[in-house]
Parts: C-alpha cells; sequence; structure tokens
C-alpha cells in the first residue's frame, strides 16, 4: 500500500518550514537516507531525507511553498510492484485526501490525469481576465488576446498590463524573514546604548606575521587572522567581566556559565550566527581552526540547527571590508555585540608626541536593562589590554 511522506519534526523547536527544493521527481526510485528535499527553518536550510526505500509516486506540495506545517503529507511514496493505479486508488480514500492542508495542495493535483485533463481544457474555452485589466488594456491599446495571465488558472490581472518596472523579485526565505524579525523586535524594543574604544594593533600584526611565518616554514596547516585575536580577547573579557555574558529576562537576570560566542557570517542567505561552545576555553589555534569551520559550512548552508543555538555575546567584524567603525544591533536574547572595524593607519598622540599607528575601532551595543555603562566600559578596557599586550593571550586558557 502507499505511504505519505510526512514533514516531520527537524528539531525540538521546529514547527513549520519552507520547502525550498525537491531532489527528486515523480518516479524518481530512493532508499531510505537519500536527501529527498531541503526545508528552510527559522534557523538554516535542512536536508530532508527519505525514511523509507520506493518510488516517488507523487509530489505533494511545491517546491517554494512557505509555511508547511510539522506532520503535513509532502508526497507518496511507491513501494515496489505498485503502480499508478495503486497511487490513484489510495488518493481517492477520503481520509488521504482529508489529510491533505488545503493552504499547501492544490486539489487539482489530487484528481487522475484524466480529470485533470478536462479541467485544462474547459479553462482554454475562455480567456480569463478582471474588468480593471480589460479596461487598461483597452486605454492602452494593447489585445487582451496576446497576454498571458499570472492570474490564478491564467486570469489576467492588472500587473499583466501595465507597464514593468525594471527589477527582479527576491523572495524572502525563513532565515530572512527570521532575521528581519528579530532585528526589529531588537531595536524597537531594546533599549540600545553604545560604547566605542580604539585600540592600536601594531605589536598584535607583528606577532601574528610572525606565527603565521613560522607556520609556513614548518609546513603546518594554519594562517591566523586579526578576527581569531578578537574572539580570544572578548572570550577572556567575558571570563573576566561575567556580567556581561548575560540576558534580562523580566524576572531576573541570566547570567551564562559558559561563555559561548556567536559569529555574525555573511552568506548568500542572509546573515547567520553560529556558536563557539565555550570559548574561553580554547587557545588561538582551536579558536582559529573553528572559526573557519563554521564560517564555510555557514556559507554552504550546511550547519545543524544546534551550532545555531544559545550564545551570550556576539561578534560582528566588517573590517574586511574596509568599515572604519559601525554599531551593531543586538542579536536577542543577548546583552552585547561588538563590531569591529577595519585596522588602519592613524595618526595619534602619545606623551604629547604625534605617531603614526595603526588602529581598530571597536564598538560595543549593549542593552542597558542588563549590563550599565561602567560594566561595559570594564569590558572594553580589558578587551583593548589584551588586544594591545596580545602576549598576555597565550596564557593557559583553563578556567
Amino acid at each position: 500500500m502507499p505511504k505519505k511522506v510526512i514533514l516531520t519534526e527537524i528539531s525540538s523547536e521546529f514547527e513549520s518550514g519552507s520547502l525550498e527544493e525537491w531532489h527528486v521527481v515523480e518516479g524518481d526510485h530512493v532508499t531510505a537516507g537519500d536527501v529527498i528535499a531541503e526545508i528552510s527553518t527559522d534557523k538554516a536550510v535542512v536536508e530532508f531525507e527519505a525514511a523509507d526505500t520506493g518510488t516517488i509516486g507523487k509530489l505533494l506540495v511545491a517546491a517554494g511553498t512557505a509555511d508547511v506545517a510539522v506532520n503535513t503529507p509532502i508526497a507518496i511514496l511507491l513501494f515496489d510492484g505498485e503502480t499508478a493505479e495503486d497511487l490513484q486508488g489510495f488518493m481517492a480514500t477520503a481520509e488521504v485526501i482529508d489529510d491533505f492542508p488545503q493552504s499547501s495542495v492544490n486539489p487539482e493535483s489530487l484528481l487522475p490525469m484524466s480529470s485533470k485533463t478536462m479541467s485544462a481544457e474547459r479553462s482554454n474555452d475562455r480567456q480569463f481576465s478582471s474588468p480593471y485589466a480589460r479596461r487598461r488594456a483597452h486605454e492602452l491599446g494593447i489585445s487582451i488576446a496576446s497576454i498571458r495571465g499570472s492570474g490564478p488558472a491564467g486570469r489576467i490581472v492588472s500587473g499583466d498590463i501595465e507597464p514593468k518596472e525594471s527589477y527582479e523579485t527576491l523572495p524572502n526565505d525563513a532565515v530572512r524573514k527570521t532575521i528581519a524579525r528579530r532585528l526589529t523586535e531588537s531595536k524597537q524594543s531594546v533599549p540600545h546604548f553604545y560604547l566605542t574604544i580604539d585600540c592600536e594593533v601594531d605589536m598584535l600584526s607583528n606577532i601574528r606575521r610572525q606565527l603565521n611565518r613560522a607556520a609556513t616554514r614548518r609546513q603546518r596547516d594554519y594562517r591566523l587572522s586579526l578576527n581569531d585575536f578578537v574572539v580570544r580577547a572578548s572570550a577572556m573579557a567575558l571570563r573576566d567581566t561575567p556580567r556581561v555574558n548575560a540576558s534580562w529576562t523580566d524576572e531576573a537576570i541570566r547570567q551564562y556559565v559558559d561563555v559561548d560566542i556567536s559569529l555574525a557570517v555573511d552568506t548568500p542567505r542572509g546573515l547567520l550566527t553560529p556558536v563557539i561552545r565555550q570559548a574561553d576555553t580554547k587557545d588561538l589555534l582551536g579558536l582559529s581552526s573553528e572559526i573557519k569551520y563554521l564560517a564555510e559550512r555557514a556559507r554552504a548552508g550546511s550547519l545543524k540547527p544546534e551550532e545555531l543555538k544559545g550564545g551570550g555575546f556576539t561578534i560582528s567584524n566588517l573590517g574586511m571590508f574596509g568599515v572604519r567603525e559601525f554599531s551593531a544591533i543586538i542579536n536577542p536574547p543577548q546583552s552585547c555585540i561588538l563590531a569591529v572595524g577595519a585596522a588602519e593607519q592613524r595618526p595619534v598622540v602619545e606623551q604629547g608626541v604625534l605617531k603614526t599607528a595603526t588602529v581598530m575601532t571597536c564598538t560595543l551595543s549593549v542593552d542597558h536593562r542588563c549590563v550599565d555603562g561602567a560594566l561595559g566600559a570594564k569590558f572594553l578596557q580589558t578587551f583593548k589590554g589584551l588586544i594591545e599586550k596580545p602576549s598576555s593571550m597565550f596564557v593557559s586558557s583553563a578556567h
């Protein structure tokens, strides 16, 4: 007997998602464990696997369908020896048809092929159009018969008549919608304030170059970036000022035990923030390797939902784009995000003497409900001390 392929829970918080892409077509043979579709959740794009071995008899939800709920049938699977007649008989039963949400399934897709063909033939008998579309076509001197309708069942609507603007429509997927919603809520509901500090990084840059040259000579597979040191300094500063590693609730301030740092990564699907767990316990090489690994998987869209959950602090670095400084929006429920600008040559005055130094501007966005100005300033003071005296970052990572 054919079997419904059900959209199962992808994670504990998963209630619905967008069916972004099918990896199969009707008639394909699949084996249990084969990836048959991609489902977009609030956090990431997840590969959906077949639970059984058989042949795809019917795809019930079209690629690009948004808000497909958990437990929705998305396809019908035929087992060995079953035919199109078995499929039609299975889909004709009332209890099966009633189980398909009308919002995600075209009722005509449940009909036998002969019925669908007759329906299409009836629609060709007459060309449907809205009254406004007919009027505008007459005003513009356009033959309504020459227009292909984009509305339901090929109906000609006003958008098919009006002169087109030159633009490309890029549909918002679940990830982009979630980013927009969360950042809007953050900016509207979280009382942000901002603290900015300049860090001289000449000593750090020299040490970084020496370490990378040594790695090349010894044929070691690593190359430290300035951002690796920023993450290391942030983790150590959070360990020294743990009240910054917190979030606000109406009942209490939640101070996190582990120093878990989220990294803002630009991807083709939008901004993702994979989390480095217990970042304060890892040395520079360990952090560098994990940062590269998470960033590559974020851009490839292969992160697991649990790799995007949690984190008590976020770092957003736009220095590689030449941005001098910026103020980032806090990633709820966290209380702080550090915005890192480009390291660039600037004139500075030291003990009354003008000199040139490589300076990096960092701005801390702070939730004033749980982190006061003095506390945020203390974090930045510790961070600056580590950046400007990088030898202190090579001490033991143990608590």
